[in-house]
């Protein structure tokens, strides 16, 4: 029989939460533009621990949607990638989130009735 792994394998909570985190990102590019570095920092506030490298992509990704457009700003001698949410990232976010509340409340109830 096998045994059960006390830590759940860090790939995959990475693939767990990696809907998770980019509902987070288009949050936040709703309201304010964002940059790379800034939303690793602001992830692992909450304690997703992602790499730039992992991070780029998905942005890559959610402008590839069009959910996130970037433009580039000056930061003293170079440039800096800045993305904020389009029309069709906010849709999709408050779509979401009603997606979000359904799950909250389904866990919690689950919970209440483990107990």
């Amino acid at each position: 029989m096998k045994k059960a792994k006390a830590d759940p394998d860090p790939a995959v909570d990475r693939d767990l939460y990696s809907g998770m985190m980019r509902l987070h990102v288009l949050h936040h590019a709703t309201e304010r533009p964002i940059f790379g570095l800034g939303m690793v920092e602001e992830l692992a506030r909450h304690g997703y621990r992602i790499s730039p490298g992992t991070l780029y992509p998905l942005l890559y990704g959610l402008e590839k949607k069009g959910y996130l457009r970037s433009t580039e700003q000056r930061n003293g001698k170079s440039l800096r990638k800045v993305y904020r949410a389009t029309p069709l990232g906010r849709k999709a976010l408050t779509a979401a989130s009603a997606k979000v509340r359904e799950l909250i409340g389904e866990l919690m109830e689950g919970q209440r009735r483990a107990c």
